[in-house]
């Protein structure tokens, strides 16, 4: 019933000029590094993107036990990673809603809220390769244009209608990031610096202190 009331709202939409286009880059940003920020840059200016909003998940689906921290946390950081570059927004839908979010839920749900724009989804080549087992993924390709971004050791192919934008490979993983700071290693660079100093301060992934990039 939830999602046929949600269509339907969509449709009564549908006439409604669309004035902006919109990128949408999801994850947990656990932390938000440079990468991320790099891909809705590239994305933005390469189609031509009014701005660009980043979601951040309350639970990832796709996490397989993945050690997510606080959204609170994740928020303030992605506030303090994207600052300064009027083309960035954050969007909360997800968190506000808390629990586990699908894509095409979200979609469908941005798409009631703001008629007026036109979104396009952005994702990795990684997350290209594991569209088959996205909720809905049939409904969801006809809902939203997905824009694929190259990741290394993956190729740049979908069975799926992806549109394809060619970023600089800044190879980051979250996870290793998380690593090196629990190790006491370098982050500078990788991080954004307010990012870093919010991870110092409130002694994030790691029970010691992060060095402080200042």
């Amino acid at each position: 019933m939830t999602n046929q009331a949600k269509t339907v709202t969509v449709t009564e939409n549908i006439n409604v000029e669309k004035t902006e286009k919109i990128g949408l880059l999801g994850g947990t940003f656990n932390p938000p590094h440079i990468g991320h920020l790099v891909v809705a840059d590239q994305v933005r200016n390469q189609l031509g993107l009014e701005e660009v909003w980043f979601i951040p998940t309350a639970t990832p689906p796709h996490s397989n036990g993945k050690d997510t921290i606080d959204a609170d946390s994740r928020l303030d950081m992605l506030l303090r990673a994207i600052q300064g570059n009027s083309y960035f927004d954050l969007n909360t839908i997800e968190v506000d809603k808390g629990g586990i979010n699908y894509t095409f839920d979200t979609i469908i749900e941005l798409q009631s809220r703001h008629p007026d724009k036109e979104f396009y989804f952005i994702l990795g080549a990684d997350m290209v390769h594991d569209l088959p087992n996205w909720y809905k993924i049939d409904e969801l390709i006809e809902s939203v244009q997905l824009v694929g971004v190259n990741r290394l050791e993956y190729e740049r192919k979908s069975d799926y209608p992806i549109l394809w934008v060619d970023v600089p490979n800044v190879d980051i993983s979250s996870t290793e990031l998380r690593k090196s700071i629990k190790e006491g290693k370098p982050v500078r660079y990788l991080i954004p610096n307010d990012v870093v100093s919010y991870i110092s301060e409130n002694e994030l992934y790691t029970k010691g202190e992060v060095s402080d990039p200042n």
